[in-house]
């Protein structure tokens, strides 16, 4: 009888199956290094799983402490990694599986886990229902995934990760707490899940995107770097976990804003202890603990007081975030230097002035690039720079001498270089071509 998994909390898990089975005949599948037979205490330890025991199974498997009697056609579903193992010669030794005393012996997962996963093969249609509903577990899809994953269950996988993908992608999304939107960073004291309760679904966050990673699982995968991007607006907690992960796992599509937004919103460097505006100094300037030897820093004013700003960064991850700060800065003087270009429309140059048209872009340039508004934005934010400027080239209405059509063609040429600075912006904090 198929049963419904019980709540769990998934365990560690190696990258690949280990299947033990000791044949003679073949080295690829050597003995994990359990003795050639279990003694007897040894044996008396196991106890049969209440659920996954069958009278009737043909291959016992040993996970943890438990004994799970199953039959070999279900495991052999899918082209999973135990067709291949069980299609090999059975050797002069007893067949490993074939009872209690001889168990295959699955390493690296729990008991829990492989049982949620073998109630995906014996579960009825209408049990099954419940993956797909909101009233799913996600721990227990995940768990189901990883195994699916790690022997080969590749349609099983498929099915649950894009359960996955759409329990996760709900308006509002169930794994994100409704105090995680629009938190203002100057609000948020510390980087460490473990002791900010705004970032406790960080590890979940951590979990699906690995779990997308590892599964090649596109849409997945997506849809959690749509959450991250959306949760690092307000959070430097956010952009930091997604610049970590970025890393880690090579997605381009989110290391460039999550360097950004981490550049623009936490303290990477201290402040020179000299105050230009004052000639007394307190000096009560953010310094820099020394290097404890691995390898990060971590900025608190002198007083021991934390900044509210402080982020603990990787030597390799505070040069990304300085060479991305000094790419940047040269973008936008080459910028401020010469406006975007764009080609006139056929139109101007037969019944208008080209020149007056170029040079009321010119003076609008000029202009816009010089004033108060975007001096007040940061040096290196060429993105919102930019968009400012789109938003006052549309506020500057019909009051110009620029032709119709140049008009248009000058407002895509802003729009097309936001959309090139934003899709470069991994390569803007990349530490390659940095001279020693």
């Amino acid at each position: 009888m198929a049963h419904s998994p019980s709540n769990i909390l998934p365990g560690p898990s190696a990258d690949r199956p280990v299947l033990s089975r000791k044949r003679t005949r073949c080295d690829s599948l050597e003995n994990t290094g359990r003795p050639e037979k279990h003694n007897k205490a040894m044996v008396q330890s196991f106890r049969r799983d209440d659920t996954y025991y069958f009278e009737d199974g043909s291959c016992v498997l040993l996970v943890e402490d438990a004994l799970f009697n199953v039959h070999r056609t279900v495991l052999c579903k899918d082209s999973s990694s135990f067709r291949a193992m069980f299609s090999l010669p059975p050797g002069e030794r007893p067949v490993e599986g074939s009872s209690d005393d001889n168990p295959i012996i699955l390493t690296g997962d729990t008991a829990s886990d492989f049982r949620h996963f073998l109630w995906t093969l014996y579960a009825l249609p209408s049990e099954l229902s419940v993956v797909t509903s909101p009233a799913a577990d996600l721990d227990q899809l995940v768990a189901i995934a990883r195994i699916a994953n790690k022997y080969a269950f590749k349609s099983t996988e498929i099915w649950i990760l894009d359960a996955i993908e759409k329990y996760v992608d709900r308006k509002p999304s169930p794994i994100i707490p409704t105090s995680a939107y629009g938190v203002p960073f100057t609000h948020l004291a510390t980087i460490s899940p473990a002791y900010n309760p705004r970032i406790e679904n960080a590890e979940q966050l951590t979990r699906l995107i690995r779990l997308a990673q590892m599964c090649n699982h596109e849409r997945l995968l997506n849809t959690m770097i749509q959450l991250l991007r959306s949760l690092m607006v307000g959070s430097v907690q956010y952009a930091y976990l997604a610049m970590t992960l970025a890393d880690e796992l090579g997605l381009r599509a989110l290391r460039g804003v999550a360097y950004l937004e981490v550049m623009q919103k936490a303290v990477i460097v201290r402040s020179p202890p000299v105050d230009v505006i004052h000639k007394a100094s307190t000096n009560t300037q953010p310094s820099l603990t020394p290097d404890d030897g691995s390898g990060s820093s971590t900025l608190v004013n002198p007083s021991g007081v934390e900044d509210k700003r402080r982020i603990s960064l990787t030597s390799q991850q505070q040069l990304r975030l300085l060479a991305g700060y000094y790419r940047l800065t040269e973008t936008w003087e080459e910028l401020r230097r010469t406006p975007p270009h764009f080609d006139h429309a056929v139109s101007c140059d037969a019944t208008w002035h080209q020149h007056g048209c170029t040079q009321s872009w010119l003076e609008f340039w000029k202009e816009k690039a010089r004033g108060d508004v975007l001096l007040g934005l940061g040096l290196a934010d060429v993105i919102g720079r930019l968009k400012q400027i789109s938003k006052d080239y549309d506020r500057w209405g019909s009051a110009t001498y620029m032709h119709h059509d140049c008009r248009q063609a000058a407002r895509r040429s802003i729009n097309e270089v936001i959309k090139r600075v934003e899709d470069a912006l991994p390569d803007y904090f990349s530490d390659a071509d940095i001279a020693d």
